[in-house]
């Protein structure tokens, strides 16, 4: 079935800018693409790639609607590890265009034969945002690239040109001609207007955190969205044929913090206003220094310990790296004794507590868009070790993020790892200096 879209949308209050994601890909355009020279474009929002990935694979023929997925895998934690380049960033900014490109419905063909119809590819001039999939706990991808689970086209974010700049996110499937798309075994529908509306295959799935994304929030309910941006509960299995419960008292208009998961990886939305309540670069950076300064040592070894410059990138950890245990918290630097090899290779003793757990080099986390709140780097996610407040970090450890067909895992928000442990994350616990 294809749903032709009409760009001729005119009407002030009709949407200005298109996200598409893509297998390995999504849709944006730079801050201030379209604007005027010497004006400010307005910014709608921002989007943030949660967890790891490397761009990577190349796709087959369109007509397949098959895309590889990603070679190579590294934290975003700010930055791509070979930089945010053209579309492919970790983080990308959504401003208003000088004229709008939204579509609105206009004429419905079923197709017999809906291979003929030319799908789509992430190269298309259309899509303004590439995402790839994310792996849980990065590292070097090994044997053969898995399969994509993200839709070509898996949603678009459609924003009003006035004040208050309202976002709706709604599922996609747009084909090469910008109509929109949806496969044979896409659950489709017609609605009591006499529209079609109709999901992805796999879903595009939104969750709005209770008290906005701030010092107080706290997880909301996952649901799916569909192509006329209709908000559901979620399908017994995400590529269920039959759709969840239509959800009335729910639309589809974003909020600060609202998480988008696109089956293969998930987006955070940050409005304006949210963003500047977030910790900036360089109060990370003042609170790296300020930790630093306070000469924390290693309790046994008795070395003055200091978390590395973001500069320097997650390479091996030098000689200064605190690590820690991870099911206590007390922070050491790296020794070799204490291992437990019939737990696993990475399991150790505490020699303060006696605990046997994961031990594991610190990392402060680099996205400031993934704070709550600008505290202090008191604690760190578990087992990966990437640092941040006790409120950021208890937040996303209390965060379900969907992951295959039925199952949710809290993840790491800079690494994509899945939490283990009773809390996800734990309060690290230093030594100050002896003198």
């Amino acid at each position: 079935m294809v749903l032709e879209g009409n760009p001729e949308v005119g009407s002030p209050r009709t949407s200005d800018l298109q996200h598409r994601g893509n297998k390995g890909s999504c849709v944006l355009s730079s801050p201030g693409e379209d604007a005027q020279p010497g004006e400010e474009p307005i910014k709608y929002g921002e989007l943030i790639v949660l967890g790891c990935c490397e761009e990577g694979g190349e796709e087959t023929e369109a007509q397949r609607g098959e895309v590889t997925g990603p070679r190579a895998h590294s934290c975003y934690n700010g930055c791509l590890a070979s930089g945010d380049k053209g579309r492919r960033r970790s983080r990308l900014a959504l401003s208003r265009r000088s004229h709008a490109n939204g579509v609105k419905p206009d004429v419905m063909h079923h197709i017999s034969t809906p291979l003929v119809s030319k799908i789509g590819r992430s190269t298309e001039n259309m899509i303004d945002f590439v995402v790839t999939d994310t792996s849980p706990g990065g590292g070097a991808a090994e044997g053969p690239s898995a399969q994509s689970t993200i839709s070509r086209y898996a949603c678009r974010i459609l924003c009003d040109r006035r004040p208050p700049y309202t976002a709706r996110i709604y599922a996609a499937g747009f084909d090469a001609s910008s109509n929109i798309f949806l496969g044979e075994r896409a659950a489709k529908w017609r609605t009591p207007d006499g529209l079609m509306d109709g999901l992805t295959t796999n879903g595009v799935l939104v969750m709005h955190p209770a008290g906005g994304f701030s010092e107080d929030s706290a997880p909301g309910v996952w649901r799916e969205i569909s192509v006329c941006g209709n908000v559901y509960t979620l399908r017994d299995s995400r590529s269920a044929q039959q759709r969840g419960k239509l959800v009335e008292n729910e639309s589809n208009v974003l909020q600060d913090g609202s998480l988008i998961d696109l089956c293969g990886a998930t987006l955070l939305w940050r409005t304006p206003a949210g963003l500047l309540r977030a910790p900036t670069l360089k109060q990370l950076e003042a609170q790296r220094q300020e930790a630093n300064a306070a000469r924390p040592q290693c309790p046994v070894g008795l070395s003055t310990l200091a978390f590395p410059s973001p500069a320097r990138g997650r390479t091996a950890p030098d000689k200064q790296q605190p690590w820690v245990y991870v099911r206590c918290g007390h922070v050491h630097g790296y020794h070799g004794w204490g291992c437990r090899r019939e737990r696993g290779p990475q399991e150790r003793e505490c020699p303060l507590c006696r605990l046997v757990g994961p031990y594991v080099p610190l990392w402060l986390g680099q996205e400031a868009g993934l704070c709550l709140d600008p505290g202090p780097p008191s604690h760190a996610f578990a087992p990966c070790g990437h640092v941040c407040s006790e409120k950021t970090a208890r937040y996303w450890a209390q965060t379900p993020l969907p992951h295959g067909t039925h199952a949710f895992h809290a993840a790491c928000p800079f690494c994509g790892a899945w939490l283990t442990g009773e809390h996800g994350c734990v309060r690290l616990i230093f030594q100050g200096p002896l003198d």
